[in-house]
């Protein structure tokens, strides 16, 4: 059906009063009855969450408090005593489920057996800290409402501790439903509601058809004749825009608001000369409502609507209301929002790090850019080393010029560096003593200012410096130092509304600064309790030749970095031996630290156990998880789970290199010909996870191998994943692969090394070395003592060859006597390896696993003096397990021996 001006109407849109009168009030009612109802439904929802807390907290209370209950959890079957009682509670108090737990959420008790043991599913934290937990879960069951409560211990060692938790949950259908009885009431009341609106409705159409019986052309006339007058008189400008974007009428005040020629109607919009911002807003016949437009010298609120409403015709009509009184107000508020903003720009931009001169540095940057012209910041030397600085007192307070932006070098002002004594008598030392700002509208007044150096007052105030204002730098009521901000450029003098505006930014950078402070002196305590846990440098061995970088990550706003758990290692091993380490300890800080010093102390006691390396990482992994079990699970930071460890022995006596690693990155080789690989060592679980053996990885070496051993801060960073890193550093590697150690440490870093480390980095680069053959000597004995003469002959032989005639007799007695046991308690082969290196290693070997013991004899003892004589002779001794037995080896000091000379000496033999 065709409507007013050829538009199509909606058989629902009602051209008389009373059917828009209908139609409106029939959407009324239904929208007051959906609201009706959504309301019931979030009432009882929310009603049945209430419930639900409050029955699920006060029987997990009731049953952590029940009497026994301490007994119970320590108990050697908790579930055996309180699955029963938890069972006949959660029937009584008509709750879905009571769960009694110990500190690490394994259930002792649920309502389904089958999940006894099994862990709980829930936040449990706050609970360990002795508060109460709840919180709406959707379980198998439906949604829920859970409480976790702690059991509190009472007796000996545990009194006051929490030693279990209770959970109780009951779903909230249990508890909710009152809605649906109320449905039919809410819905007959509707339907009553519309019959009445119905009823009214037909009453006031016939009323309205009534009162409009018999209007004619003459009061239609009329009516239009006072409309026009109306809209032509009221103070309002008043502006009607077509769908097709001209414009359609405008009315005396609108032609004056908006300074229109007299032909106006008719024209588009866009000729009307109007500026950009109110065209565009007048073409798009958007709605606004207040709109605020600045229309030449007048500043005018524009309301808009669209008149296509209700089956009108297309387009928009507008008022506009001449609000240029306003302009002042405006203003203000702008000066307002200014300072709102830049107190904004000053958190985002000053304190980006936690170094107390660069955050000083920042708020100097930023007060001479967007505040004053010069800034100069002071601070106690106390602060800048990270102390707490002491109180003010009647004396002179002394502070170090840390930061200074916008100042020129002849300004007359102290340096960078100069430190500073403000003497009680002048207005700024008045101002550090009483914690309070000072402004200085007028500089070259001198009203006092001047005092502090009379000489240099003169030299600023010829400068053009005019005006200050210094203002305390305080924290915790605390004066850190003062920040001064000087004004040459703006001829304006300082007032007294920026007073305020300056304080205001000086607390925020204040708060900055203590928190850089504060880090300053943690981060000092933990690199000194750091630095005197790793290595201080390289041993003295033979096997291999060793450089190392250690770096630590760099400080961000959450205050990590700096100091934190990787470490290296390099542990000399008998039988000229060396083991080669690398860890890393999840996390920084003080914890970190501490974490790598416990885990190298014990690498460096379970080497000298000469175990090999996946038994190694075996016995530290026992510890680790010892230490969490120790520590408690409720104390967090205690936990040093997230311990990686790489742990190689390498022998250049062979040339044999042995790794296993615990969840550590893979190391990579080096080798002679330039080539870099990946060394593919099986991977195990992380330290302090245990369930997983560790496997060793085994390769002959040739001489001049690299071994490269590191940790992930290395090749993996925020910008680089791990592939792309390993990447990089084989490619690095091969590029120098002529290069020292040291040499290659430099290439190495100066590739991968990030601009601001986000980790703890820790690289150990060692070149093999093989000892030549002529320094290494073996036999193999028969097992036969009548061969032990023959073995210690040829030994004193090699000896007196090597140039060690004076070791011949102690070592023939050592030898004399690991032999002979060999041959009197051991089976199958029996071997004799004597090594020339920085000391006389003499190694005995067979096919048998048990150790020897060291005892004294007694006077009338007949033997058991061996060993004893063997311990009294060596330097060291002790034993070592392989896999086809074991080696008994002993170690004597050489001293006076060239080793370099020595094997000159053979070379030209």
């Amino acid at each position: 059906m065709a409507g007013r001006y050829g538009r199509p109407r909606s058989v629902l849109r009602m051209r008389t009063v009373a059917g828009q009168v209908f139609l409106l009030q029939v959407a009324i009612v239904v929208l007051l009855v959906a609201a009706a109802i959504a309301a019931l439904v979030l009432q009882s929802r929310a009603d049945g969450d209430r419930e639900a807390r409050n029955r699920s907290v006060a029987v997990a209370e009731a049953f952590a408090n029940a009497p026994g209950i301490e007994t119970a959890l320590k108990s050697a079957d908790p579930t055996l005593v309180l699955q029963p009682r938890t069972e006949a509670a959660r029937k009584s108090s008509e709750v879905d489920f009571i769960v009694v737990m110990n500190t690490q959420g394994i259930r002792y008790t649920h309502p389904i057996p089958n999940r006894i043991g099994k862990k709980f599913v829930g936040t449990l934290q706050p609970a360990l800290s002795g508060h109460v937990v709840t919180e709406k879960i959707t379980g198998t069951i439906g949604p829920l409402v859970q409480a976790v409560v702690p059991v509190y211990g009472h007796s000996g060692k545990d009194n006051g501790k929490v030693i279990g938790l209770v959970s109780a949950g009951i779903t909230v259908n249990r508890v909710s439903g009152v809605v649906d009885d109320q449905f039919p009431l809410l819905f007959g009341a509707a339907a009553g509601v519309l019959l009445l609106t119905t009823g009214g409705t037909a009453l006031v159409s016939r009323r309205l058809r009534r009162q409009t019986h018999g209007l004619g052309p003459a009061e239609m006339t009329r009516m239009y004749e006072h409309h026009d007058a109306v809209l032509h008189a009221v103070r309002e400008g008043v502006i009607i825009v077509g769908g097709d974007g001209a414009l359609l009428l405008a009315n005396d005040e609108a032609r004056r608001l908006l300074d229109l020629p007299p032909d106006v109607e008719g024209r588009p919009v866009a000729d009307l000369g109007l500026d950009p911002a109110t065209r565009r807003l007048l073409a798009s016949g958007r709605v606004v409502t207040d709109e605020v437009h600045p229309v030449g010298e007048r500043l005018l609120a524009i309301n808009q609507r669209s008149t296509d409403q209700a089956g009108g015709p297309p387009g928009s009509v507008t008022t506009l209301r001449d609000t240029t009184e306003l302009r002042a107000l405006t203003g203000r508020a702008d000066v307002a929002r200014g300072r709102l903003k830049l107190l904004y720009d000053a958190g985002t931009e000053i304190g980006t790090t936690l170094d107390v001169v660069r955050t000083c540095e920042e708020l100097a940057e930023f007060g001479s850019t967007r505040f004053a012209d010069i800034v100069t910041v002071d601070l106690a030397e106390d602060v800048l080393i990270g102390e707490e600085p002491t109180a003010p007192t009647g004396a002179a307070i002394e502070m170090r010029r840390t930061a200074t932006s916008g100042a020129p070098a002849d300004s007359g002002l102290y340096p960078v560096g100069k430190l500073i004594r403000f003497e009680p008598a002048t207005t700024l030392g008045a101002s550090l003593a009483s914690g309070k700002a000072a402004l200085e509208a007028d500089l070259a007044a001198f009203s006092g200012w001047h005092l502090q150096s009379p000489g240099r007052a003169r030299k600023i105030v010829a400068h053009g410096i005019h005006s200050r204002i210094a203002v305390p730098l305080s924290a915790r009521g605390v004066i850190l130092g003062v920040v001064i901000f000087w004004r040459s450029d703006k001829p304006e003098p300082f007032e007294d509304e920026e007073l305020s505006l300056a304080e205001e930014l000086v607390a925020r950078a204040a708060v900055s600064i203590d928190n850089a402070r504060r880090y300053t002196r943690e981060h000092t305590m933990a690199v000194t309790l750091q630095r005197s846990l790793l290595p201080r440098g390289l041993p003295e061995q033979n096997a291999v030749e060793a450089a190392y970088r250690y770096l630590p990550a760099q400080a961000g706003l959450g205050g990590l970095g700096g100091v934190g758990g990787d470490w290296f290692d390099i542990i000399p091993l008998p039988g000229a031996r060396v083991a080669l380490v690398v860890g890393d300890v999840v996390g920084h800080g003080l914890h970190a630290a501490a974490t790598m010093g416990r885990l190298r102390t014990a690498v460096h006691n379970f080497a000298t156990l000469d175990l090999p390396p996946d038994e190694i990482l075996w016995h530290l992994d026992e510890l680790v998880t010892r230490i969490d079990q120790d520590e408690g699970a409720e104390e967090a930071e205690g936990s040093v789970t997230g311990a990686t460890c790489l742990y190689a022995i390498y022998d250049p006596a062979s040339g044999n290199c042995t790794m296993a690693r615990a969840g550590h990155v893979q190391p990579m080789l080096l080798l002679p010909d330039g080539t870099a690989e990946t060394v593919d060592v099986p991977g195990g679980p992380p330290l302090g996870l245990g369930g997983l053996p560790f496997e060793t990885w085994q390769r002959q070496l040739p001489e001049e191998t690299r071994l490269v051993l590191f940790t992930d801060g290395l090749v993996e960073d925020r910008d680089r994943d791990l592939d792309e890193g390993m990447g990089l550093l084989g490619r690095t590697l091969a590029e120098h692969s002529g290069r020292t150690p040291d040499e290659t440490c430099e290439a190495v870093l100066g590739a991968l090394l990030p601009e601001r480390p986000s980790d703890d980095i820790a690289l150990l680069v060692a070149r093999t070395r093989v000892l030549d053959t002529a320094h290494v000597s073996d036999w193999e004995v028969p097992p036969d003592p009548s061969a032990v003469a023959q073995i210690r002959a040829a030994a004193v032989r090699k000896l007196i060859e090597w140039g060690l005639a004076e070791e011949a007799f102690t070592a023939e007695l050592i030898l004399s006597e690991l032999v002979t046991n060999s041959i009197r308690y051991a089976s199958g082969p029996i071997r004799v390896r004597l090594i020339c290196d920085t000391s006389l290693i003499c190694e005995v070997s067979d096919s048998s696993s048990t150790s020897p013991h060291l005892r004294q004899a007694a006077t009338t003892d007949e033997g058991g003096r061996g060993l004893f004589l063997v311990a009294q002779l060596a330097e060291r001794w002790g034993t070592r397990y392989t896999t086809s037995g074991k080696v008994i080896w002993t170690e004597q000091a050489l001293t006076g021996i060239d080793l370099v000379a020595v094997e000159d000496d053979d070379e030209d033999a």
